[in-house]
């Protein structure tokens, strides 16, 4: 039998029976669907994370307290002292820059409104690290660092959720843990998710949150410190200079180990991609399963098929059709079924995706869903095969009845 011929009679037998069709394609739909969108959601997700890790840059490193990779007894906290050590440029020639970071999560409140969110306190130097942009007003200066003042730059989104506006703000006066605290720049948005916004953050001089917001800790004391090298091609040596400094600062002997963590950005995009790469997988393996069990609606259905067309199928075999022609008829139905879930699939797939879009641009996340031709082809290869998987226990059933017996089944 010829692949055209066959290809003719599996249309005319799924178009003869379309409810019945329909039916048993639904599983391959569904789970066709579900993995694009979800493999278009995790790209989606991945790139809008490295997007906002390399706006921060390349040549970002972050000093963190204690070492989880060695057993370290009593480590040091991190202080200012450090900080300064750090800044020395005769010690340090490829640093550019530190900052020391305090966060700190507490209410916020204008009028009759309040949010908690995220508290930065840093020097100067941390706006040029994490290259915040400045819409109105400005950021904080070393004078303010130094004498304390009470003043703070905030995230347009959090404006617009106290005050209404996100300009016109600048000389707004905030009540922060209790405190009084006043507006004297804005951001510019960066968006973000509800967990790692920016654009909800209140920024504010690390002397003041001491004093103010974290009342009570010690005064030197810094949750880590973030240190910009001069350039991406210093990167190594300003690890290594903000290695023998720390170890200077802790006094550590050379056979002690570090009691602090030296990371840098490549490792947390790789870490961030690692995960969502993981999630993404993980969930397009549980969508697979909706294809497997679509799979199993087919055979059952073909095997229904061949049941109701077993004297057909002994008429074709008394003419003279071979067992390579009637398995052939049937695989091609199967894997026609299969196809065409597919691509119905496909369609789903995108929907689902540009719902998602919507929703999130609506709750302010910035998550485009990326629908790649590898996952579509990857959906679509894998449906059509579990369709020929599928189909070939009933084409083999099929193809091994015995003429004289199919012509005489009722």
């Amino acid at each position: 039998m010829k692949f055209l011929q066959a290809l003719k009679e599996a249309v005319s037998s799924i178009s003869s029976n379309r409810t019945r069709s329909f039916l048993t394609i639904l599983g391959i739909v569904i789970g066709v669907g579900a993995v694009i969108s979800l493999m278009a959601i995790g790209e989606g997700a991945q790139q809008t994370i490295t997007r906002q890790i390399e706006s921060i840059g390349t040549n970002v490193i972050y000093v963190m307290g204690g070492n989880m990779s060695q057993d370290v007894t009593n480590p040091r906290p991190l202080t200012l002292l450090d900080v300064k050590a750090l800044e020395n440029r005769n010690r340090a020639p490829n640093i550019e820059a530190v900052s020391p970071v305090l966060n700190a999560n507490s209410s916020v409140k204008y009028g009759g409104e309040s949010e908690n969110t995220n508290i930065v306190g840093s020097n100067t130097a941390y706006q040029k690290i994490m290259n915040l942009e400045i819409a109105e007003g400005t950021f904080y200066s070393d004078t303010e660092v130094s004498s304390g003042a009470s003043v703070a730059v905030i995230g347009p989104e959090l404006a617009q959720r106290l005050i209404g506006r996100s300009s016109n703000v600048v000389g707004t006066s905030l009540r922060i843990n209790g405190q009084p605290f006043r507006v004297i720049g804005v951001t510019v948005a960066k968006g973000g998710s509800q967990f790692n916004n920016p654009d909800l953050n209140v920024y504010m001089p690390i002397t003041a949150m001491q004093m103010r917001v974290q009342r009570g800790d010690s005064a030197d004391r810094v949750q880590f410190i973030i240190v910009q090298a001069r350039s991406s091609e210093s990167m190594s040596a300003a690890i290594s200079e903000t290695s023998a400094i720390m170890r200077a600062s802790h006094r550590l002997s050379p056979r002690q180990p570090n009691d602090f963590t030296i990371t840098k950005q490549e490792d947390f995009l790789s870490i961030a991609n690692s995960i969502t790469s993981v999630l993404t997988i993980f969930l397009s393996g549980i969508a697979a399963i909706s294809l497997l069990v679509g799979g199993i609606g087919i055979m059952n259905i073909m095997l229904v098929s061949v049941s109701e067309r077993t004297q057909e199928i002994g008429l074709r075999k008394a003419l003279g059709a071979r067992k390579a022609d009637i398995k052939l008829q049937f695989l091609t139905e199967s894997a026609m079924l299969s196809m065409i879930g597919g691509v119905l699939g496909i369609g789903l797939g995108w929907l689902l995706s540009s719902a998602v879009g919507i929703i999130a641009a609506r709750a302010g996340t910035q998550l485009v869903p990326v629908i790649g031709v590898g996952s579509v082809l990857l959906a679509t290869l894998f449906s059509a095969a579990i369709g020929i998987f599928f189909g070939l226990y009933p084409a083999s059933r099929a193809a091994n009845l015995e003429p004289v017996e199919a012509l005489r089944h009722e």
